[in-house]
């Protein structure tokens, strides 16, 4: 029998633990809250573990900063700006700072020159709106165009139901996000940005002598809480994204549009301890690691297989025992095969849901084997 089969994808079940749970525990629901949108995610596998009204499109207030500071971080990692720079402080800047109902302002003095970092932190800390333009405008130039950027930034990290016009969270027809867009910036931002994500769990920053405090309670009501950003007009109601890690596994949860400041707080505290209390996360495969392997033409031996990344999948705890992988590979594998392309993709299930599945890659670049090994499977191409 050819050891190529025809016309088939070559398929390797691999039973991630000897069999399946006796009788996992419940899960119940998750609980009410009274929000007008809610979501929480897994920042690990990215999976949503609950929801409600997650995809409608509401106004984010001061969420907003959160896809801003992401922008800002992408441009400190590219060298475009730099936490020592002195940045002024424009007149569309200072008036708007001062002009909103929610008093975020940083006080920043017109036509001033602040340090880049001191605006970053009165952005997120005080969620000075004064602060955000003047980052924007030393980034871009102006606000209209830094806001193009973050909604060019939105577009790559799968945020389908976002559009800004603005960066500090002004009320406006056509700058809307939603619950589950944020938990996905959310959990961009502490992937991507570890050295700077420690600013939203700051708890006051002073600047021109003016003490100004972080509004996220949670950062006090629980020390697992480590970020994120709260939000409020009179139109968006009271919104929080917070992200909690515990044991090692991190969860986001985003509320938007609640009554008071202390209901924002403990519809995520409650969301937090759902998620946290009914589900699990695990790693079951490195980045580097081997996962399979697969028969290559015009080479003799068995090419290994590995994953680029760190992968992971969360489901009700005690279910993980039953996830299975299935090494899904591309027909017809021919050398030579460059390391960075995928010969195939991985895809875990636990029955009939699929909790992951990301792209398998040889381990190394591979090579034709010697001309006799090429002719031979050169034939058996023909009748592949």
């Amino acid at each position: 029998m050819s050891r190529f089969p025809a016309r088939v994808l070559s398929i390797l079940s691999l039973l991630l633990a000897a069999a399946p749970p006796l009788g996992a525990a419940p899960l119940p629901p998750p609980p009410p809250l009274a929000a007008k949108g809610w979501v929480l995610l897994d920042a690990a596998s990215g999976r949503i573990l609950a929801g409600q009204n997650d995809t409608e499109r509401l106004e984010p207030a001061s969420l907003t900063k959160l896809m801003t500071s992401y922008v800002v971080f992408h441009a400190l990692k590219d060298g475009k700006l730099r936490l020592e720079q002195e940045v002024p402080v424009s007149e569309h800047a200072w008036r708007v700072g001062g002009a909103t109902s929610d008093g975020s302002t940083s006080y920043l003095p017109l036509h001033s020159n602040v340090k880049a970092v001191d605006a970053i932190q009165g952005m997120i800390v005080q969620s000075g709106n004064d602060a955000t333009i003047v980052l924007a405008e030393s980034i871009a130039g102006s606000e209209q165009t830094f806001a193009v950027m973050m909604n060019q930034y939105s577009q790559q990290l799968g945020m389908k139901g976002t559009h800004w016009t603005n960066t500090a969270g002004l009320p406006d027809p056509q700058h809307y996000t939603t619950a589950r867009d944020i938990a996905i910036l959310g959990a961009a931002l502490v992937r991507e940005f570890p050295e700077y994500y420690k600013w939203f769990s700051q708890r006051e920053f002073t600047y021109n002598h003016i003490r100004q405090y972080n509004r996220n309670g949670l950062l006090d009501r629980d020390p697992t809480v480590d970020g994120i950003k709260t939000g409020h007009t009179e139109a968006a109601g009271y919104c929080l994204a917070s992200s909690a890690l515990r044991d090692g596994m991190r969860l986001v949860a985003v509320v938007m549009g609640t009554a008071s400041p202390k209901a924002r707080e403990d519809a995520s505290e409650t969301l937090l301890g759902y998620g946290f209390n009914f589900f699990e996360t695990k790693r079951l495969y490195s980045a580097a690691q081997r996962v399979g392997q697969a028969s290559v033409y015009k080479t003799s031996e068995p090419v290994a297989l590995v994953v680029h990344a760190d992968l992971y999948s969360t489901a009700p705890r005690g279910e993980l025992a039953g996830a299975r992988a299935q090494l899904l590979l591309n027909p017809r594998l021919v050398a030579p095969l460059a390391a960075s392309a995928p010969v195939g993709r991985l895809k875990v299930t636990l029955g009939d849901a699929v909790l992951a599945e990301v792209p398998v890659y040889p381990a190394a670049a591979v090579e034709p084997g010697n001309i006799f090994r090429r002719l031979i499977d050169t034939v058996r191409l023909w009748f592949a």
